[in-house]
C-alpha cells in the first residue's frame, strides 16, 4: 500500500496537467496492463472522483497489528488453496480443529462444533435447516409435503433484530405464519425480556392445533437495550417440548471473563450460540462463529462441507487468536466491561455491559391534559435524538449512537463491547462523555421549560404564527404572517417566503447566543424560522417582540418599495403629459414667427424673449410632481417631508457591558454589583462639585450666608429667564425682569 501511495503521488506530480478528471474505465483492456497499473486503477477507485479535495476522507482506519494479522489471513488462505489436495486437507483440518477448540474453551462451551460464516444470520439459518432435517425424517425425500401436514413454528422475541424472522422464512421457504413473535414482559421484570409464562401458553396452543414447535431464538443482550432473557427457564421449557434453543447477543462476550453473571452463564447449556468476535475484539474481516452441539450435522444442512477451501474461513481468526492469546482476548473484553461499571457507576442486577439512557422530564403543570403530555413525550424523544447526535460529535471515541426502542422511543446507547476495541475507547473518553452530558442536561431542561412560554407569547403577538413541530429539538418554530391585501396564492406565497427569509437573515445578524435556521433538511415546515436550544436566562418576551418588530420592518420596507415603483411609473407618465403641455404653451407664448429658423433668430436679436425657466421635480415621499420655481428663486432645494420612523421593539432596554441580546439581567449577578459601584462613584462626584458651605456639619458665617442667598437668587432668576426664553406661548415680562435686575 505504501508503494502504491508513493507511486500515485509521483504520477500525480508528473502528470498533473494531463491527468483526467475522472478515473479510467474499468472494462477489460485489449492489450492488458501490468501490475503497477492495475494497483493504480484500484487506488483511483478507492479514492473516487474527488481525490484532490477529500482525499483524507478515504483513508483506511487504523486497524493495528492484530487487524493486519486478520487481513493477512485472507491472502494466506488464497495462497494455501493452491497446495495439493492432501496437504491442503491436513492443514485445513488442523486450523479448523484448533480454532474450534480455543473458542469452546474460551467461551465455556464444552464438546461443541463450530461453523464460520460471513453473514451473522447465516449461522442461525444453517441451524434451522439442521433442526428441520432432524425433526422431519422424510424431509429429504418428500420436501415441503412433510411440512404441510405438520407446520413448524419458530419462536423469536419481539426485542430481536429487525427483519430477522422474515429473513429466516424467506431463506427457508416457509410462510410467515411459521414465525411467532413472543412479547416481552409487561407486568413484571424487564420490558425487554421474553415473557416465559406467555411463551408456555403459546406453545401449548400450537401443539393442540397440530403444529410442531421447532426452535426458540433467545437473546443474551438484546440488540437495543442489551437485556438478557431468562435463559435457564427457557432451556427447561425447550427440553419439555423438545425444542432447539439458540442464543445470540453481545453479552455472550462476558463468558470469557473470570466472573460471569448467572443469567449469561446459562447460555453455555443452550444448543447453539452465535459469536461476533470481530466487533468484540476489534478485528476487521473476521468471520462470525456459530457454536453448536449435534452428533451428526449432515451435509444438507450446510454446517459441514467437503471442500477444504471453505474450511480456510477460520484462518484469519486463527491468526488473530494466535497473536492476541488468551490473556489478550480476556483483557480486551474486561476493559470494555469496566468502561461501563467503573466510569458510569451503573447498578444493574443483570450486569449488562450496555447502557441506554434518554432525556426525560415529566409534565407536572397539567397532568390531566393528555395532548400536552403526549407532546412533551414526543419532544423528549426529539431532545434525546439531539443529545445523542451532539455527544457522538463531541466525543467520537465513545461510540455512542441513537436507538429506537418499542416502548421508550428514542434513546442514547453506550455499548463499549461493540465499539471500544475498534475506536480505542479509554477511561478518559468516558469521563469526557459524562462531562458533556452534565453540560447538556441544563440546556435541554431550560429549553423544555421555556417552550410553553414561547408558544404563549407567540400566540399573543399580532403578526406571528406559532408552528407546532414536535420533532424539532429547540425552543420552537415561528412564522411571520404576511398581509395579503387581496393577492393571489402564488404571489402571497412568494412574498411570505421573501419576508421570512429576510427575517432569518436579520435575526442571525444580531449578537445573541441563539441559533436561527430553516429547520431540518427533510420534513421541516416551509417559510418558518426555527429557534434552537436556549438557556434559562433567556428573555422570551423580548425575543418574540424583536421577531415581530423585525418582521413588520421588513414588510413595510417591501410595501414601500412596491408603492415607490408604482408611484415612479405614474410620475413618469404625468411628467410626459406635462412636458407635452408645456411645449404647447411655449409655442403659444413665443408665437409662430419665432419658430421659423432665420426669422426667429432675427426677431430674437431685435426683441429678445424673456421666459422664466419652468421645470418639474418629482417628490418620492409625496408621490407628486412639483414646480421648480421655488428652487430657482430661493437657490435651494426643498427637503420634503420626513419619512416615518422605522418600527422597533418596545422592549428595548439598556444593557450591561458584555450582556448579549435576549438575556435577562439577574439582580444577584456580578454585573449588578459593578453597576451599583459605578452609580455610587457618580454620587460622590456630584457631592464634590457642590459649594463647600453646603456640606453638612460645617459652620457658616454671616457673610457666607449672604453670599449663598445671593447665589441662590441668581440661580433662580437665571432659571426663570431660561424657561421664559424657551417658551413661545407667553410674552416676556419686562417689568419682572427689571425688578430682578434691581434686586441683583
Amino acid at each position: 500500500t505504501d508503494k502504491v501511495e508513493n507511486l500515485r503521488k509521483k504520477n500525480k506530480t508528473k502528470n498533473h496537467k494531463t491527468k483526467p478528471k475522472h478515473p479510467p474505465p474499468t472494462f477489460l483492456a485489449q492489450l492488458g496492463q501490468d501490475m503497477v497499473s492495475i494497483l493504480q486503477l484500484v487506488q483511483n477507485l478507492m479514492h473516487g472522483e474527488e481525490e484532490e479535495e477529500t482525499s483524507q476522507a478515504y483513508r483506511l482506519q487504523n486497524v493495528g497489528e492484530q487487524g493486519h494479522m486478520a487481513l493477512l489471513g485472507h491472502s494466506l488462505a488464497a495462497y494455501i488453496s493452491v497446495l495439493d489436495r492432501e496437504r491442503l486437507r491436513k492443514l485445513t483440518t488442523r486450523i479448523l480443529s484448533d480454532t474450534t477448540l480455543w473458542l469452546c474453551r474460551l467461551f465455556r462451551y464444552e464438546n461443541g462444533s463450530a461453523y464460520y460464516h460471513e453473514d451473522d444470520r447465516e449461522g442461525l439459518l444453517k441451524i434451522c435447516r439442521l433442526v428441520i432435517h432432524t425433526r422431519y425424517e422424510d424431509y429429504t425425500i418428500e420436501g415441503f409435503n412433510v411440512l404441510y401436514t405438520k407446520q413448524p413454528v419458530i419462536y423469536i422475541s419481539s426485542a430481536a433484530r429487525t427483519g430477522l424472522g422474515q429473513a429466516l422464512c424467506n431463506q427457508l421457504g416457509l410462510p410467515l405464519s411459521c414465525m411467532c413473535r413472543v412479547p416481552c414482559n409487561t407486568m413484571f421484570g424487564s420490558q425487554h425480556q421474553m415473557d416465559v409464562a406467555l411463551l408456555d401458553r403459546v406453545i401449548k396452543d400450537d401443539v393442540e392445533s397440530g403444529k410442531l414447535p421447532l426452535l426458540l431464538v433467545a437473546n443474551a443482550g438484546t440488540p437495543g437495550a442489551g437485556h438478557t432473557d431468562k435463559l435457564g427457564r427457557l432451556k427447561e421449557l425447550c427440553e419439555q417440548y423438545n425444542m432447539w434453543l439458540h442464543v445470540e447477543g453481545v453479552n455472550l462476550a462476558t463468558l470469557a471473563l473470570g466472573y460471569v453473571s448467572s443469567s449469561v452463564l446459562a447460555a453455555t447449556k443452550c444448543d447453539s450460540m452465535t459469536l461476533t468476535l470481530g466487533s468484540w475484539l476489534g478485528l476487521p474481516a473476521v468471520p462470525a462463529v456459530t457454536l453448536y452441539r449435534h452428533e451428526d450435522p449432515s451435509l444438507v444442512s450446510g454446517l459441514t462441507s467437503s471442500q477444504p477451501v471453505e474450511k480456510l474461513r477460520a484462518l484469519p481468526l486463527w491468526l488473530s487468536l494466535q497473536y492476541l492469546g488468551h490473556d489478550g482476548i480476556v483483557e480486551r473484553i474486561k476493559h470494555a466491561s469496566q468502561l461501563v461499571s467503573n466510569s458510569l457507576l451503573v447498578e444493574d442486577e443483570l450486569s449488562s455491559p450496555v447502557v441506554v439512557f434518554k432525556f426525560f422530564r415529566e409534565y407536572s403543570n397539567r397532568v390531566s391534559d393528555c395532548r400536552r403530555s403526549r407532546s412533551v413525550c414526543f419532544f423528549n424523544c426529539a431532545l434525546s435524538l439531539q443529545l445523542g447526535e451532539q455527544l457522538a460529535q463531541l466525543v467520537p471515541a465513545s461510540g455512542v449512537d441513537v436507538v429506537e426502542l418499542e416502548d421508550e422511543g428514542t434513546c442514547v446507547r453506550f455499548s463499549p463491547l461493540m465499539t471500544s476495541a475498534v475506536l480505542g475507547t479509554e477511561i478518559q473518553d468516558v469521563d469526557q462523555l459524562v462531562d458533556c452530558l452534565k453540560m447538556k442536561i441544563p440546556v435541554l431542561t431550560s429549553t423544555l421549560q421555556l417552550r410553553e412560554e414561547f408558544e404563549q407569547e407567540v400566540r399573543r403577538t399580532v403578526g406571528l404564527l406559532y408552528i407546532e413541530d414536535l420533532s424539532w429539538p429547540g425552543l420552537g418554530v415561528v412564522r411571520y404572517n404576511y398581509h395579503s391585501d387581496g393577492k393571489n396564492d402564488d404571489k402571497q406565497e412568494k412574498e411570505l417566503e421573501k419576508i421570512n427569509t429576510e427575517l432569518l437573515k436579520k435575526l442571525n445578524e444580531l449578537e445573541s447566543d441563539l441559533t436561527f435556521s430553516l429547520g431540518p433538511e427533510f420534513g421541516g415546515q416551509k417559510n418558518c424560522v426555527y429557534i434552537g436550544m436556549v438557556t434559562e436566562d433567556l428573555d422570551v418576551s423580548e425575543l418574540v417582540e424583536t421577531i415581530a418588530a423585525t418582521g413588520r420592518e421588513i414588510e413595510e420596507n417591501s410595501r414601500l418599495l412596491e408603492n415607490m415603483t408604482e408611484v415612479v411609473r405614474k410620475g413618469i407618465q404625468e411628467a410626459q403629459l406635462q412636458l407635452q403641455k408645456a411645449n404647447e404653451e411655449r409655442l403659444l407664448e413665443e408665437g409662430l414667427l419665432r419658430q421659423i429658423p432665420v426669422v426667429g433668430s432675427v426677431l430674437n436679436w431685435f426683441s429678445p424673449f424673456q421666459a422664466s425657466p419652468k421645470g418639474r421635480t418629482f417628490n418620492l415621499t409625496a408621490g407628486s410632481l412639483e414646480s421648480t420655481e421655488s428652487t430657482y428663486v430661493s437657490k435651494a432645494q426643498g427637503t420634503g417631508t420626513t419619512p416615518p420612523p422605522t418600527p422597533t421593539s418596545s422592549l428595548a432596554k439598556q444593557r450591561l457591558p458584555g450582556q448579549k441580546i435576549f438575556k435577562r439581567s439577574l439582580r444577584s449577578s456580578d454585573a449588578f454589583s459593578e453597576t451599583s459601584s459605578v452609580s455610587h462613584c457618580d454620587d460622590l462626584e456630584k457631592v464634590d462639585q457642590r459649594p463647600p458651605a453646603l456640606f453638612p456639619g460645617q459652620e457658616q458665617g454671616p457673610l457666607e450666608t449672604e453670599k449663598a442667598e445671593e447665589q441662590k437668587e441668581v440661580a433662580q432668576a437665571t432659571k426663570t429667564d431660561t424657561e421664559d426664553i424657551q417658551s413661545d406661548k407667553l410674552p416676556r415680562d419686562c417689568t419682572k425682569v427689571e425688578e430682578q435686575e434691581g434686586q441683583r
